[in-house]
This record gives structure tokens, sequence and C-alpha cells, in this order.
């Protein structure tokens, strides 16, 4: 996803993740077994109809409209009849829930998934139940487990039909199925997230109703009309509901599972959990399963000899017919264009985006389709989830979501990180060419997604800082990072006179290598066998860092894997990029003029301008207090934990004090604010700065500097270090009696109440997280050295400031002196 990841699961998102993902290492996986279910009764024997089950001919009657697909669909007399084979009985099915419409409300649009639920039919005397098996534990069948496991988990039961009618000739049962879909069953329904926001109180029947139903080879799809009573109605409150459309795709599972790939920490893949107790192990293990496509070549002896060879099955996606013809054709490029990372795995053609065909039964909320969906909305954002097997992890569809107002987000990003050296940004809209590039790249990243692909943060870290202001050196790389899935956005660094150098981040090394490990077919009879040719490659790659993963997490202790940097080393990467602001807004007014209109462009990249100093900020900062994570196995040597050195600690505080805590002058020219703000500035920037400090005296990260203390001794940063270079940021006015502005006044009372925080704070929850990301650890400040050193901090600065209270004579910096006196005596003996 592009700006907060989100996964449907979900990551994601991250999340998604996103969309936006379930990431984690899969120890061992034997061939995966059936969930448990009764097994499918026989055919119902020859004779007279049983008590409550009619003739056929009497229910499936000559007016019947019969649809054949997967289940024959019967209409009869505004009832919907489904014909089960027997043959289908006991076998797995996918059932996808999804918006077809929706009300006019920004966040929930066509086509975005509510749900997925793996259904058994399940055939019981007289009746068919419906059947929602877990995969949260399993056990292979043959194993010594496999009755245990099955005794402690059955399967819930969703629906009870009564049988209708048999038919001989097709063995196979008939069920009234409509009451399915016109009753209120949550799961193929509104959520209950939904239900709670709209304060939804039951399902209106009388103005609900099923629209179509169609049955196809392996799916049968259905769309529903579904009025809800709302308290808290979208749109209108005084309708006291919310009706929408809903499509519910239940689609059949392979009968033999793909043989799954055990997914591995060191390479960035969505993963599904299970519990194994079928393992041959003295404890419950724990396995993921790595979510991909299934690729499996077409010739395997030609495959073998190492030639490229098309997949038996092809990955295809279809543009939304709603998508504006001018950018159809770039979001089909950012498809087509991971074929060259699929060549690495041994396949040719291996992915392909193509128009919707002209047939009346496709539907972009098929389940078989895979669909680039395109919202009219001015939500400023994408994303790209994925439904995968549950056995498998086989990616099975995907739909990436794309909202129209994406197209001002990359705009602002790409006009804010390059206008310095770009003339092709300097404007308030791009050209068509321009801005069909930018597409190109947000969908090449979204795809990424869909193939199983998460972010990986850390590979925007693998190119010198340097190395990006080279045209040669970025032209040979493809981009800014070796992978399009981090969030490395454009080329900031580059600065004026640097020729032409790559401003985009395309697919790269990264890429191409995940694709190799994910997709690579091996001719063998399990995902361990796999497993070790894979933990060879990867054992071959490590310390490279155009290979390296830093996974996404909402609060980054890897300075690496952190988001919207690039190059090496952050204090000169930002210093580059602040120097490339510094020439975007003096001429930010002349570069957003629009003849005729008010300034909001204006407002809005001056906004941008901010804000990228602030992302340029936390790049630095995560230096602080920061830990350098490489996953390895025991066969692999060296840390896997690793402080970042004193040295460059030190470097990055210094930073900080002198393009942070000193007041950023250079963002304040009256003659651009002018124009559009009104008395806001002083409180913009004050909630920057202190965002600044409050990130870098944060719980957690605190407690990584005394964790290094107590590891390192002498050679770590320590706690004492850091509050006292901290402090002379904030302070320097103190010793030289020199003027205190507005801003550094704003920033020292916050300086003094992030102390009493520290102080006084009783509880610190783990650092926030992407959804199915991991957090932090947990930690209480109050047990630790935190709070002793914030008291002697504020009684030292107490002192200094009393001390040199004679220096000033301004009325409003003595007030603002005296006050911090007064708050410091708050925090330390509170009333």
């Amino acid at each position: 996803m592009i700006k907060t990841i989100r996964i449907k699961s979900h990551l994601a998102l991250s999340l998604l993740f996103v969309a936006l993902g379930i990431t984690g290492a899969m120890a061992q996986q034997k061939k995966p077994s059936t969930p448990a279910a009764a097994p499918a009764a026989a055919s119902a024997p020859a004779g007279p109809a049983k008590p409550g089950i009619k003739p056929y001919k009497d229910v499936i009657t000559e007016k019947a409209k019969t649809d054949k697909g997967m289940f024959k669909v019967h209409q009869v007399d505004g009832k919907y009849y489904y014909e089960i084979p027997d043959s289908l009985f006991g076998r797995e099915m996918l059932m996808v829930t999804r918006y077809v419409k929706t009300p006019a409300v920004d966040g929930t649009y066509g086509g975005e998934e509510l749900n997925e639920q793996v259904w058994i039919w399940q055939k019981r005397d007289k009746q068919v139940l419906l059947r929602v098996p877990s995969y949260d534990n399993i056990a292979a069948k043959g194993t010594d487990m496999y009755q245990s496991v099955k005794n402690s988990n059955l399967d819930a039961i969703l629906s009870a039909f009564d049988i209708k009618a048999i038919n001989k000739d097709s063995a196979s049962v008939v069920i009234d199925a409509t009451d399915l879909f016109t009753k209120d069953v949550l799961s193929i329904g509104l959520p209950t997230a939904v239900r709670t926001r709209y304060k939804i109180s039951a399902l209106d029947e009388a103005r609900s109703y099923i629209d179509t139903v169609k049955s196809f080879p392996i799916n049968v799809e259905v769309t529903t009309t579904k009025t809800y009573r709302a308290a808290a109605a979208p749109v209108d409150e005084s309708l006291g509901s919310v009706t929408v459309e809903i499509h519910n795709s239940l689609l059949l599972l392979p009968k033999v599972p793909m043989k799954p790939r055990l997914a591995d920490d060191r390479v960035g893949f969505f993963s599904q959990a299970q519990t194994d107790y079928g393992i041959d192990a003295q404890k419950a293990t724990v396995t993921r399963y790595a979510r991909h496509w299934r690729l499996e070549p077409k010739d395997k002896e030609a495959y073998k000899r190492g030639e490229l060879v098309e997949p038996v099955k092809q990955i295809v996606y279809y543009i939304d017919p709603a998508t504006p013809q001018k950018w159809r054709q770039h979001l089909k490029d950012g498809v087509n264009d991971w074929n060259a990372a699929f060549e690495k795995a041994g396949f040719k053609n291996a992915i392909v985006c193509l128009d919707p065909p002209n047939d009346p039964d496709w539907s972009p909320e098929d389940a078989r389709y895979s669909v680039i969906r395109y919202f009219a909305s001015n939500i400023p954002n994408a994303y790209g989830p994925h439904v995968a097997d549950p056995r498998s992890g086989e990616i099975l569809e995907s739909d990436i979501g794309w909202y129209h107002n994406v197209m001002n987000l990359v705009r602002n990003w790409f006009f804010v990180q390059t206008a310095a050296i770009n003339p092709d940004a300097r404007t308030p809209k791009f050209k068509d060419e321009l801005m069909g590039k930018l597409i190109r790249f947000v969908s090449s990243h979204e795809v990424g997604h869909t193939l199983g692909l998460p972010h990986n943060f850390g590979s925007s870290v693998a190119f010198p800082v340097d190395s990006l202001r080279s045209a040669a050196f970025t032209k040979k790389m493809g981009g800014t990072a070796p992978s399009i899935m981090d969030y490395a956005r454009f080329n900031y660094i580059a600065q004026p006179g640097d020729g032409d150098v790559v401003l985009y981040p395309g697919i790269g090394e990264y890429d191409k290598w995940a694709i190799k490990w994910g997709y690579t077919w091996f001719d063998t009879n399990s995902a361990d066998e796999d497993a070790k040719i894979l933990n060879k490659w990867t054992i071959e790659r490590a310390g490279n860092p155009k290979y390296f993963y830093g996974q996404q997490t909402g609060n980054p202790i890897d300075p690496r894997a952190q988001s919207e940097d690039l190059g090496d080393d952050a204090m000169k990467a930002s210093a580059y990029g602040i120097a490339n602001l510094k020439r975007i807004l003096p001429n930010i007014e002349k570069w957003t003029f629009e003849e005729g209109k008010p300034y909001d462009n204006l407002r809005e990249l001056y906004g941008e301008v901010l804000a990228q100093w602030n992302r340029y900020m936390g790049h630095v900062r995560s230096n602080i207090g920061g830990i350098y994570e490489n996953d390895k196995t025991y066969e692999q040597k060296g840390d896997v934990y690793t402080h970042v050195a004193k040295a460059k600690q030190q470097e990055a505080l210094r930073f900080i004090n002198a393009q942070a805590f000193a007041t950023p002058t250079w963002m304040l020219d009256k003659s651009i604010l002018n124009k559009f703000d009104q008395a806001g500035i002083i409180e913009r920037l004050r909630g920057a700065q202190v965002n600044v400090l409050n990130g870098i005296l944060e719980p957690a990260r605190l407690a990584r500097v005394i964790d290094n203390s107590a590891k390192n001794g002498d050679q770590a940063y320590g706690l004492t270090d850091l509050f006292a270079d901290v402090h002379k940021g904030v302070w320097t006015e103190l010793a030289s009696g020199s003027n205190i502005d507005t801003y550094k006044r704003n920033l020292q009372r916050a300086y003094i109440d992030r102390l009493g925080f520290l102080i006084n704070k009783q509880d610190t929850p783990a650092p926030a997280a992407f959804p199915g990301m991991p957090a932090g650890p947990r930690f209480d400040a109050t047990t630790s050295d935190i709070r002793p050193m914030a008291r002697r901090e504020l009684k030292n600065l107490a002192a200094e400031i009393r001390a040199s209270l004679a220096k000033f004579s301004n009325p409003v910096v003595k007030a603002h002196l005296e006050d911090a006196l007064v708050s410091i005596q708050n925090v330390l003996d509170p009333k």
C-alpha cells in the first residue's frame, strides 16, 4: 500500500496490509491435512421419497430457471435452490464477501473485501449442514496426533438446510438456499465494525433481496441488496437505515492443496501461521506458509535445463471498466514490469494485465478474477490485498484498490522531493506523461503486495548516499533502491548539476531475488526439501545490503528499516534533502501559480515541505538508541542484534540540535506565509519540533539506551550523554544569554513537560505497530534509570535557569524562564 499499509487477512494492512499481512517463519511441514468433517454420505437409495423429501420434479418444476455450474442453481417462484452433487460434500470452498455498491461515504467503496471464510457442505440424514473449519491447529493424517487434533477442532455449524429433493440421475441433493442470503447472516453481510459504526440493530428483510445468483464451473456468485436499520445512518440519518449491495463468491478450493513454501524471516513474504501437532517435536510447533501464486512450468524438462518456460497458469489481472482510459496502459505496465522478476524464477510471460473481456457474465466481483479496481474517492491512497488458500498459502485472487486521489499524493511527493532539480515537477498540475510514470510506479508497488511481498523498509539503505547523485550509478541500478516494495519514493538526494539521475524507484535486485525465492519451482516432494535449498540461497546472499529485508513496524528499532528514506547515511542524506527544500521554498509561489485560483496549492505544498523536513528528522532520530537487526539461523555466524555505534548516535543528535532545535528560520518566510497563514505557523512548527523531541525522549528508545550501557559500558551512548546533548540543543541560550525566540520558548516548555511525563507516567505501552506487524516489548519507565535521570536533569536545569536569569532583560523571556521554574517545581513536587 502506498501510504497506510492495508492488507486484508490484514497485515496491513499494514495493514497494510494495508493490507494491507501475517509474517513469520515456518519450521517444518508435512502433507496438509483435510479439516475434520464428516465423510460425504452416499446417494439416497432408490424408492419412495422419505418423509419431508419430495420428488425432484415437485421441487424443481418446469417453471425453474436453471443455471449450470459448480452447483446447479434453480430459481423457482422467487426461491433459489442449490443442487449439490455428492462429489462436493466434504470439499473445502472459500466464501469471499465484498461490497458491490456503497453509500456516498468516504472509506467504503465497491470492490472492497468484507470477509473470507472456508465452508464445507456436509450431508447428514435429511439435512445438509454448512460447516466452518478452523486451520489454527493441524496434524497430518497418519500422524499420532491426527485424531487428537481432530477431536479438539470441531467445525462450527454456520447453517442447516433440510433436503428438499434428491436427483438420483446426478447423485445430488436439493436445498433451499434463499434464507442464507435474505436473512441476517453476519459472516456474509456487514461486519461487526460497520454495524457498530452505524449503530445497526437488524436487517430489514422487507427492503432486502437477492439480485442475481450465477453458477460457474468452480464458483457460485451471489449479489444481494441489503438494508439495515441504523440509528447512525451514513449520508442521511433521517432515513434510519443504510442500504448496500454485497457480493458473495463461493470458490471451490483445489482438491489437492499446493505444496506450501515455509516462510523465512530473512526474506519478506506475507504468511499464515498454524500450530502443527503432527511434527516430530517435543512441543507444539508453529509453522508458517509464505503466500504466493501457484506457478508450475508447462515444460518441466526445459525448466530443469535452465530455459525460461511459460507457466501452466498465468497470473492475470484485469482493468476495472470504470478506470479512465488515459491511465489504463500505465496501470498495465506496472503489472507487466514484474515479468523481469519472474524470469529470475525461470518463468516467462508469468503475469499480464488485460482489459476486461466482452462477456456479459464477466464481473469484477467474481472471485476467479483479479482486478485493479478504480474508486471515485478523494482518499490519497492505494492498496493491494489478496485472497489465499488457508491450507497452503496459495494466492487465489487479488483486487488492487486504486483511489482516484492517489494522483494528488504522488504529485505532492514528487514536487517536494525533486522540484529543486527537476523542471517537470515545478507545476501544480503534471503533464499526463509524467503522471502516467508515477501511476506506473504505484501500480508496480501494489502488484508486489498481491504477489505476496510486504514492504521491505530495509532496502533503501543499500546504496551509498553520494552514489544516488550519480546518473551512471542510478541508471545501472534501475532506480533509487533495490526494492520497489520499500517506501523509497523519489530522489531527494540529487543536487542541482548532478545531471540526468534516475528519480524513481523501480523493480530492483531485491524484488527479483524475492520472486526467485518465492516462485522457483522445485521437483521435490515436500516443503522441507525446498526449505533446505532456499536456506542455502539465503545464506549465500547474507551480508549483501541489496538483499537485506527490513520488516515494517510502527516504531522502527533498526534505523535501516524505516519508511521514506534513501541512502546509507541518514544525516548526510537529510542534509542534502534540506538543502533542496531550501531551494524549493523561495520558488514555491511561482511553481504553484494558477491564474484566477486562491492559494490552496501554495498552502498544501508548503505543508508538504514541512512534512518532508519532519521525515528527515525522523530518519536521523532512529539512529539514537537504534539497534541493527540481522535475522540469522544457527549456521550463520555473528550477532543478530547490534547497537548503533556511539559516534553515530552522537552525530545524529548534533544534526537534530542544528536542524530542528535551533529554530529553522528558513521555513518562516513571511512573504509566503502571509498568503495563506492566519496565525497558525507557530503552532505548526511547535508541533513538528515537539514531535522530534518527544520521539527522542521516548521510554522505549531510552530503554534501549540503558540496555546498550548495560551490555557495552563506556563504549555505549548512555543516558547521561543523551540528556546532556539534548539539553545543549534545547537550552543553548542559557549559557550565551542570547534571545530565546517564540519557537524556542515553546520547545523549552515542551522539554519540561516531557521530563515530567517520564517522571510521573506509571506505565508505557508497547510501541504502536501496523496491523499484523510486531510491536516492541512493553516497558515500565518507573522501574528503570529513566525516572531518576529525568529528575536529576530537571534539578540541574532549575539551578542553571536561576543562575542565568540576570543575563536576560526581555520581559517576555524573563517571564518564560520564571514560569519554567514554577513548572519544574510542580513536576518535582506535585501538590
